[in-house]
Protein backbone atom coordinates (compact mmCIF):
# COMPACT_ATOMS: atom_id res chain seq x y z
CA UNK A 1 0.00 0.00 0.00
CA UNK A 2 1.08 3.07 -0.62
CA UNK A 3 1.08 6.84 0.49
CA UNK A 4 -2.74 7.89 0.50
CA UNK A 5 -3.62 10.39 -2.07
CA UNK A 6 -6.74 12.37 -3.07
CA UNK A 7 -8.24 11.35 -6.91
CA UNK A 8 -11.14 12.11 -8.92
CA UNK A 9 -13.41 9.04 -9.54
CA UNK A 10 -16.27 11.06 -10.96
CA UNK A 11 -17.46 14.19 -12.82
CA UNK A 12 -21.09 16.00 -13.44
CA UNK A 13 -22.06 18.74 -14.70
CA UNK A 14 -25.38 20.89 -15.04
CA UNK A 15 -26.15 23.74 -17.25
CA UNK A 16 -29.33 25.85 -18.17
CA UNK A 17 -30.94 25.52 -21.36
CA UNK A 18 -31.71 28.95 -22.14
CA UNK A 19 -28.60 30.49 -24.02
CA UNK A 20 -28.17 34.02 -23.97
CA UNK A 21 -25.94 34.78 -27.30
CA UNK A 22 -24.20 38.24 -28.13
CA UNK A 23 -26.45 38.84 -30.70
CA UNK A 24 -29.17 39.13 -27.97
CA UNK A 25 -27.38 41.26 -26.09
CA UNK A 26 -26.58 43.40 -28.96
CA UNK A 27 -30.46 44.62 -28.32
CA UNK A 28 -29.76 44.68 -24.52
CA UNK A 29 -26.32 46.58 -24.04
CA UNK A 30 -24.22 49.11 -25.98
CA UNK A 31 -22.27 46.43 -27.82
CA UNK A 32 -21.66 43.93 -30.67
CA UNK A 33 -20.62 40.27 -31.19
CA UNK A 34 -17.56 40.91 -33.17
CA UNK A 35 -16.30 43.11 -29.99
CA UNK A 36 -17.48 40.42 -27.50
CA UNK A 37 -15.66 37.47 -29.39
CA UNK A 38 -12.70 39.25 -30.03
CA UNK A 39 -12.09 40.58 -26.65
CA UNK A 40 -13.31 37.66 -24.42
CA UNK A 41 -14.12 34.18 -26.57
CA UNK A 42 -17.82 34.31 -25.36
CA UNK A 43 -20.25 34.16 -27.93
CA UNK A 44 -22.88 32.75 -25.72
CA UNK A 45 -23.85 32.03 -22.22
CA UNK A 46 -26.45 29.75 -20.09
CA UNK A 47 -28.61 31.89 -17.72
CA UNK A 48 -31.34 30.13 -15.15
CA UNK A 49 -34.63 31.74 -16.10
CA UNK A 50 -36.23 30.53 -13.12
CA UNK A 51 -36.82 33.31 -10.54
CA UNK A 52 -37.56 31.17 -7.73
CA UNK A 53 -34.32 28.71 -7.95
CA UNK A 54 -30.95 29.46 -6.62
CA UNK A 55 -27.34 28.20 -6.99
CA UNK A 56 -28.43 25.39 -5.18
CA UNK A 57 -30.64 24.26 -8.07
CA UNK A 58 -27.40 24.12 -10.26
CA UNK A 59 -25.56 22.48 -7.69
CA UNK A 60 -28.35 19.76 -7.07
CA UNK A 61 -28.74 18.97 -10.84
CA UNK A 62 -24.63 18.76 -10.91
CA UNK A 63 -24.20 16.40 -8.18
CA UNK A 64 -26.84 14.54 -9.38
CA UNK A 65 -25.64 14.02 -12.60
CA UNK A 66 -22.72 12.67 -11.06
CA UNK A 67 -24.19 9.96 -8.53
CA UNK A 68 -25.89 8.69 -12.13
CA UNK A 69 -23.18 8.68 -14.07
CA UNK A 70 -20.84 7.18 -11.46
CA UNK A 71 -23.35 4.94 -9.39
CA UNK A 72 -22.33 6.24 -5.64
CA UNK A 73 -24.56 6.15 -2.95
CA UNK A 74 -25.24 9.34 -1.51
CA UNK A 75 -25.28 7.79 1.84
CA UNK A 76 -21.93 6.93 1.67
CA UNK A 77 -20.80 10.38 0.79
CA UNK A 78 -18.71 11.95 3.79
CA UNK A 79 -18.30 15.76 3.14
CA UNK A 80 -20.28 17.87 0.47
CA UNK A 81 -18.39 20.81 -0.31
CA UNK A 82 -19.60 23.99 -2.55
CA UNK A 83 -17.79 26.87 -3.86
CA UNK A 84 -20.09 29.91 -4.83
CA UNK A 85 -19.77 33.41 -4.52
CA UNK A 86 -23.71 33.50 -5.03
CA UNK A 87 -24.79 31.57 -1.89
CA UNK A 88 -28.78 31.05 -2.11
CA UNK A 89 -29.28 32.87 1.29
CA UNK A 90 -26.64 35.18 2.95
CA UNK A 91 -26.33 32.69 6.24
CA UNK A 92 -27.76 29.38 5.69
CA UNK A 93 -25.23 27.29 4.54
CA UNK A 94 -26.28 26.65 0.62
CA UNK A 95 -23.92 23.30 0.41
CA UNK A 96 -26.22 21.78 3.49
CA UNK A 97 -29.20 22.39 2.07
CA UNK A 98 -27.79 20.89 -1.15
CA UNK A 99 -26.29 17.55 0.55
CA UNK A 100 -29.66 17.04 2.07
CA UNK A 101 -31.20 17.15 -1.35
CA UNK A 102 -28.91 14.74 -3.13
CA UNK A 103 -29.74 12.08 0.00
CA UNK A 104 -26.08 12.83 1.55
CA UNK A 105 -27.58 12.16 4.68
CA UNK A 106 -24.37 11.47 6.58
CA UNK A 107 -22.07 14.43 5.27
CA UNK A 108 -21.36 17.46 7.00
CA UNK A 109 -21.43 20.41 4.31
CA UNK A 110 -19.90 23.75 4.09
CA UNK A 111 -19.51 26.35 1.37
CA UNK A 112 -16.48 28.28 0.43
CA UNK A 113 -16.10 31.69 -1.10
CA UNK A 114 -12.74 32.67 -3.10
CA UNK A 115 -14.77 34.18 -6.11
CA UNK A 116 -13.66 32.28 -9.14
CA UNK A 117 -10.75 30.14 -7.33
CA UNK A 118 -13.05 28.34 -5.35
CA UNK A 119 -13.33 25.34 -6.88
CA UNK A 120 -9.42 25.18 -7.20
CA UNK A 121 -9.40 26.66 -3.18
CA UNK A 122 -11.69 23.35 -2.86
CA UNK A 123 -9.53 21.02 -4.96
CA UNK A 124 -7.11 21.64 -1.92
CA UNK A 125 -9.38 21.00 0.66
CA UNK A 126 -10.74 18.44 -0.39
CA UNK A 127 -7.72 16.41 -1.09
CA UNK A 128 -6.69 17.37 3.13
CA UNK A 129 -9.84 15.42 4.00
CA UNK A 130 -9.41 12.10 1.99
CA UNK A 131 -5.03 12.41 2.86
CA UNK A 132 -6.20 12.15 6.85
CA UNK A 133 -7.31 8.86 5.99
CA UNK A 134 -10.61 9.46 8.30
CA UNK A 135 -12.76 10.48 5.13
CA UNK A 136 -13.51 8.18 1.67
CA UNK A 137 -15.71 10.46 -0.32
CA UNK A 138 -15.74 13.85 -0.65
CA UNK A 139 -18.27 15.60 -3.21
CA UNK A 140 -17.00 19.11 -4.06
CA UNK A 141 -19.52 21.26 -5.87
CA UNK A 142 -18.42 24.53 -7.92
CA UNK A 143 -21.38 26.39 -8.84
CA UNK A 144 -22.94 30.05 -9.54
CA UNK A 145 -26.20 31.76 -10.87
CA UNK A 146 -24.37 34.66 -11.85
CA UNK A 147 -27.12 36.41 -13.63
CA UNK A 148 -28.59 37.04 -10.02
CA UNK A 149 -25.89 39.68 -9.12
CA UNK A 150 -25.26 41.14 -12.72
CA UNK A 151 -26.69 45.12 -14.10
CA UNK A 152 -28.02 43.79 -17.68
CA UNK A 153 -27.28 47.41 -18.17
CA UNK A 154 -23.38 47.79 -17.59
CA UNK A 155 -21.70 46.08 -20.59
CA UNK A 156 -18.20 45.26 -18.92
CA UNK A 157 -19.75 42.25 -16.98
CA UNK A 158 -23.12 41.53 -18.48
CA UNK A 159 -21.39 39.96 -21.38
CA UNK A 160 -18.79 37.53 -19.53
CA UNK A 161 -20.77 35.22 -16.86
CA UNK A 162 -23.01 32.82 -16.87
CA UNK A 163 -24.90 30.55 -14.71
CA UNK A 164 -23.87 26.70 -14.46
CA UNK A 165 -22.36 24.17 -12.31
CA UNK A 166 -19.68 20.92 -11.90
CA UNK A 167 -19.15 18.32 -9.32
CA UNK A 168 -16.28 15.88 -8.85
CA UNK A 169 -15.94 12.88 -6.31
CA UNK A 170 -12.46 12.74 -4.64
CA UNK A 171 -11.34 9.07 -3.20
CA UNK A 172 -8.51 7.96 -1.52
CA UNK A 173 -5.82 6.48 -4.22
CA UNK A 174 -2.34 4.45 -3.62
CA UNK A 175 -0.81 4.39 -6.68
CA UNK A 176 -0.03 7.78 -6.83
CA UNK A 177 -2.56 9.26 -9.13
CA UNK A 178 -4.62 12.52 -7.92
CA UNK A 179 -3.47 16.04 -6.90
CA UNK A 180 0.52 15.75 -6.52
CA UNK A 181 0.99 19.82 -5.62
CA UNK A 182 -0.74 22.99 -5.40
CA UNK A 183 0.81 26.73 -5.20
CA UNK A 184 -2.25 29.15 -4.12
CA UNK A 185 -1.83 32.57 -3.39
CA UNK A 186 -4.40 35.61 -2.41
CA UNK A 187 -3.44 39.80 -2.77
CA UNK A 188 -6.41 41.38 -0.37
CA UNK A 189 -5.17 44.62 -2.09
CA UNK A 190 -7.28 43.84 -5.26
CA UNK A 191 -10.78 43.20 -3.45
CA UNK A 192 -11.48 47.12 -4.70
CA UNK A 193 -11.02 45.84 -8.62
CA UNK A 194 -13.70 43.15 -8.40
CA UNK A 195 -16.72 43.10 -6.01
CA UNK A 196 -20.22 43.77 -4.97
CA UNK A 197 -20.34 47.24 -2.65
CA UNK A 198 -23.91 46.61 -0.96
CA UNK A 199 -25.31 43.88 1.29
CA UNK A 200 -22.04 42.96 3.73
CA UNK A 201 -21.50 44.20 7.32
CA UNK A 202 -19.59 47.48 5.48
CA UNK A 203 -22.58 48.57 3.70
CA UNK A 204 -25.87 46.84 4.77
CA UNK A 205 -28.96 46.57 2.07
CA UNK A 206 -30.92 49.61 1.65
CA UNK A 207 -33.45 51.07 -0.06
CA UNK A 208 -30.36 53.15 -0.97
CA UNK A 209 -27.68 50.59 -2.07
CA UNK A 210 -30.58 49.27 -4.29
CA UNK A 211 -31.97 52.14 -5.98
CA UNK A 212 -27.22 53.15 -6.50
CA UNK A 213 -27.25 49.48 -7.72
CA UNK A 214 -24.83 48.59 -5.82
CA UNK A 215 -26.02 44.75 -5.15
CA UNK A 216 -24.61 44.47 -8.29
CA UNK A 217 -20.85 42.87 -9.76
CA UNK A 218 -18.30 45.83 -10.26
CA UNK A 219 -14.95 45.26 -12.03
CA UNK A 220 -12.66 46.74 -13.16
CA UNK A 221 -11.85 45.44 -16.36
CA UNK A 222 -8.40 46.56 -16.95
CA UNK A 223 -6.88 46.07 -13.84
CA UNK A 224 -8.46 42.76 -13.44
CA UNK A 225 -7.33 41.62 -16.61
CA UNK A 226 -3.38 42.38 -16.16
CA UNK A 227 -3.32 40.92 -12.48
CA UNK A 228 -4.78 37.88 -14.52
CA UNK A 229 -2.89 37.75 -16.76
CA UNK A 230 0.50 37.80 -14.96
CA UNK A 231 -0.56 35.54 -12.29
CA UNK A 232 -2.15 33.16 -13.78
CA UNK A 233 0.78 31.71 -16.06
CA UNK A 234 3.43 32.76 -13.22
CA UNK A 235 1.62 30.29 -10.90
CA UNK A 236 1.00 27.33 -13.85
CA UNK A 237 4.74 27.45 -14.61
CA UNK A 238 5.56 27.64 -11.47
CA UNK A 239 4.01 24.35 -10.33
CA UNK A 240 5.45 23.23 -13.65
CA UNK A 241 9.16 23.63 -12.48
CA UNK A 242 8.54 22.73 -9.17
CA UNK A 243 7.84 19.03 -10.53
CA UNK A 244 10.05 19.08 -13.17
CA UNK A 245 7.16 18.89 -15.78
CA UNK A 246 8.01 20.63 -19.46
CA UNK A 247 5.41 21.15 -21.75
CA UNK A 248 5.63 17.59 -23.23
CA UNK A 249 4.37 16.24 -19.64
CA UNK A 250 1.74 17.95 -19.32
CA UNK A 251 -0.96 16.77 -21.31
CA UNK A 252 -4.35 19.39 -20.51
CA UNK A 253 -4.05 22.60 -19.05
CA UNK A 254 -7.59 23.17 -17.19
CA UNK A 255 -7.48 27.32 -17.05
CA UNK A 256 -10.28 29.36 -15.46
CA UNK A 257 -12.44 30.16 -18.34
CA UNK A 258 -12.84 34.16 -17.58
CA UNK A 259 -11.03 35.39 -20.96
CA UNK A 260 -9.54 33.77 -24.05
CA UNK A 261 -6.55 36.35 -23.91
CA UNK A 262 -6.12 34.94 -20.36
CA UNK A 263 -5.76 31.44 -21.14
CA UNK A 264 -3.77 31.79 -24.48
CA UNK A 265 -1.33 34.11 -22.48
CA UNK A 266 -1.08 30.97 -19.82
CA UNK A 267 -0.58 28.52 -22.59
CA UNK A 268 2.25 30.04 -24.06
CA UNK A 269 3.95 30.38 -20.87
CA UNK A 270 3.97 27.02 -20.40
CA UNK A 271 4.70 26.46 -23.93
CA UNK A 272 1.04 24.21 -24.39
CA UNK A 273 0.22 23.50 -28.07
CA UNK A 274 -3.64 24.64 -28.45
CA UNK A 275 -4.87 21.33 -28.51
CA UNK A 276 -3.78 20.34 -24.81
CA UNK A 277 -5.29 23.47 -23.67
CA UNK A 278 -9.21 22.80 -22.40
CA UNK A 279 -11.47 25.38 -23.85
CA UNK A 280 -15.23 26.04 -22.98
CA UNK A 281 -15.64 30.08 -22.86
CA UNK A 282 -17.33 30.48 -26.45
CA UNK A 283 -20.19 27.99 -24.86
CA UNK A 284 -20.75 29.29 -21.29
CA UNK A 285 -19.00 32.24 -20.63
CA UNK A 286 -17.52 32.79 -16.87
CA UNK A 287 -19.29 30.69 -14.99
CA UNK A 288 -17.38 31.59 -11.87
CA UNK A 289 -16.87 28.49 -9.55
CA UNK A 290 -18.22 26.00 -12.09
CA UNK A 291 -15.52 26.75 -14.86
CA UNK A 292 -13.23 24.23 -14.10
CA UNK A 293 -15.62 21.12 -13.25
CA UNK A 294 -17.37 21.85 -16.55
CA UNK A 295 -14.20 21.57 -18.81
CA UNK A 296 -13.79 18.28 -16.86
CA UNK A 297 -17.15 17.25 -17.76
CA UNK A 298 -16.99 18.30 -21.57
CA UNK A 299 -13.37 16.50 -21.95
CA UNK A 300 -13.98 13.92 -19.74
CA UNK A 301 -13.97 11.37 -22.30
CA UNK A 302 -10.89 13.05 -24.08
CA UNK A 303 -8.74 12.13 -20.50
CA UNK A 304 -6.82 9.14 -20.03
CA UNK A 305 -5.36 7.55 -16.69
CA UNK A 306 -2.38 8.69 -15.71
CA UNK A 307 -2.61 12.05 -17.91
CA UNK A 308 -0.69 15.16 -16.15
CA UNK A 309 -3.28 17.99 -15.44
CA UNK A 310 -2.39 21.81 -14.40
CA UNK A 311 -4.77 23.96 -13.29
CA UNK A 312 -4.75 27.39 -13.22
CA UNK A 313 -7.47 30.09 -11.58
CA UNK A 314 -7.76 33.64 -10.88
CA UNK A 315 -10.49 35.11 -9.14
CA UNK A 316 -11.94 38.61 -7.09
CA UNK A 317 -9.98 39.38 -3.57
CA UNK A 318 -7.60 38.38 -5.74
CA UNK A 319 -7.25 35.06 -5.35
CA UNK A 320 -5.44 32.37 -7.51
CA UNK A 321 -3.64 29.57 -7.94
CA UNK A 322 -2.03 26.31 -9.91
CA UNK A 323 -2.56 22.75 -9.09
CA UNK A 324 -0.75 19.75 -10.55
CA UNK A 325 -2.68 16.61 -10.12
CA UNK A 326 -2.44 13.04 -12.24
CA UNK A 327 -5.87 11.81 -13.35
CA UNK A 328 -7.40 8.35 -12.00
CA UNK A 329 -9.27 7.15 -14.39
CA UNK A 330 -10.48 5.81 -18.09
CA UNK A 331 -13.46 7.19 -19.04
Amino acid sequence: MGNITAAITAVGAYVPEFRLTNKMLETMVDTNDEWITARTGIKERRILKDKDKGTSYLAIKAAENLIAKSGVDPKEIDLVIVGTATPDLPVASTSAFVAAKIGASNAFAFDMQAACSNFLYGMSTAARYIESGKYKKVLLIGADKMSSILDYTDRTTCIIFGDGAGAVLFEPNTEGLGLQDEYLRSDGSGREFLKIDAGGSILPASEETVKNKQHYVYQDGKSVFKFAVSNMADVAAKIMDRNDLTHDDVHWLVPHQANRRIIDATARRMDLEPSKVMMNIDKYGNTTSATLPLLLSDYEKQLNKGDNLVFAAFGGGFTWGSIYLKWAYNS
